[in-house]
């Protein structure tokens, strides 16, 4: 017997199957938001106070936010192809746009995607003049600082936000739709290559 293949530490490829054959969307919406939890949420609590890093936070921030935004619009990538550009830009501008919790950075997700996304992913630091701090306000837009230990909480209650969104959303909506597309591809990704 082949050993299971685990999307959470409690749900199995099969388990989600068995979810989504029932149409059992209180479960999935669970298992997706135990899923996002304990990869991008729970990690930065367990890090002693006096070893927390910003630039680590807010990686792992880019990350969550990314992903939230590929369930949300149903995308199975964000990656660039020969077809498309890819979205991971558009992610950003998508999700400051719509999460109330971050609109202070409604006008500067392009900045925020090219100079802390791609800043820190690609180069290990924040680029334009972009500061990571782990105190003060959620973002000083005249100095450009995020602070990322209340960007983390808020992104934790954006994930909470998401769940509760899909408690309220019918199984036909397009919003379940969006994420059967999303985890179509996920588990496309268990898979070995052929």
């Amino acid at each position: 017997m082949a050993d299971p293949f685990w999307l959470s530490t409690k749900v199995t490829v099969d388990d989600y199957r068995r979810m989504e054959e029932r149409k059992d969307g209180q479960a999935i919406a669970d298992f997706i938001h135990r899923r996002l939890h304990e990869r991008y949420i729970a990690p930065v609590h367990v890090v002693p106070p006096d070893e927390k890093n910003g630039f680590l936070i807010m990686a792992v921030s880019c990350l969550l936010v990314e992903t939230l935004e590929s369930f949300w619009q149903g995308w199975e990538s964000t990656e660039p192809t020969k077809k498309s550009p890819g979205k991971s830009k558009l992610a950003f501008r998508e999700f400051f746009k719509r999460q109330w919790r971050f609109l202070a950075f409604r006008d500067h997700a392009d900045g925020f995607y090219r100079h802390v996304r791609c800043g820190i992913l690609h180069q290990g630091e924040t680029t334009g003049g972009w500061r990571i701090r782990r105190n003060g306000r959620l973002f000083d837009e005249d100095d450009l600082i995020i602070n990322a230990t209340a960007f983390h909480q808020r992104l934790s209650g954006a994930l909470g936000d998401y769940r509760d969104n899909l408690y309220d959303a019918d199984w036909n909506s397009e919003r379940w739709g969006n994420v059967r597309t999303k985890m179509a591809a996920v588990l496309k990704h268990c898979e070995k290559p052929k």
